[in-house]
């Protein structure tokens, strides 16, 4: 784990904080021998050199973008896509229950092909 990015962690909101920290153990869990390092600011996981996902705090939500991800489909509320849906997202709000199962899955797929 960076300490990078663990600082970037521990600078949220309290509640970003629990998220993050779920969304960090997710991914290593996820993906055996993923890196971990903090890049353009933010926290960024690779496969083999290969992004595949990215924690992002901003002001009122936490957004965790995985990458590869053309064959998912967009689930409205949940997962949206970022330019040619190459990239998808799950936007995440204080209060709000999470299927970190569900979002497990979505990585699993994005992943396997890196």
């Amino acid at each position: 784990m960076s300490d990078d990015v663990t600082q970037y962690i521990n600078k949220a909101q309290p509640w970003q904080t629990d998220v993050c920290e779920k969304l960090r153990a997710l991914v290593a869990q996820t993906i055996p021998d993923v890196e971990e390092r903090l890049q353009y600011g933010k926290p960024h996981y690779l496969k083999n050199g290969h992004y595949a996902a990215v924690i992002a705090v901003a002001k009122d939500k936490v957004s965790f973008m995985v990458f590869n991800a053309t064959d998912v489909p967009e689930v409205k509320g949940f997962l949206r896509a970022l330019g040619n849906g190459e990239r998808k997202a799950v936007d995440i709000r204080a209060g709000q229950d999470v299927d970190y199962g569900a979002v497990a899955g979505i990585l699993e797929k994005t992943a396997t092909a890196l």
